[in-house]
């Protein structure tokens, strides 16, 4: 009987063993899953932070690009203000339409060298 008992406690603790075993094999497969998936997470955060700077990067690169563009369009608009008061200023020394219509009937009146072609 005593050997019946150690022989059931060694196939017990053979399957304790056993037991254990399988569950430090989980054990170890649940640990590199984890690993793997943090390697995986890693990748993935560092890959979406280089995407973050690559973006920023060129978002600055166009905004710096647009601000170039606006300064240029305020010196142009600055160059055709000041060409339209300069024209103004000048079309207010040019003659109307109605002054040249005026002159042109005086000077068609006054003919000098009508009257000396004309016979009397």
């Amino acid at each position: 009987m005593l050997r019946s008992l150690r022989r059931l406690t060694l196939a017990m603790a053979e399957e304790e063993y056993a037991y254990s075993g399988q569950e430090m094999g989980n054990l170890h497969t649940k640990l590199r899953d984890i690993e793997e998936k943090y390697r995986v997470l890693k990748d993935r955060t560092l890959l979406i932070g280089q995407n973050l700077i690559d973006m920023k990067e060129n978002s600055d690169r166009k905004i710096l690009e647009i601000k170039k563009d606006i300064e240029i369009l305020k010196n142009n608009m600055q160059r055709l203000i000041l060409f339209i008061e300069t024209a103004s200023e000048e079309f207010s020394k040019f003659a109307r339409k109605e002054d040249l219509d005026i002159l042109y009937r005086q000077a068609k009146m006054f003919q000098p060298l009508d009257y000396s072609r004309k016979k009397i």
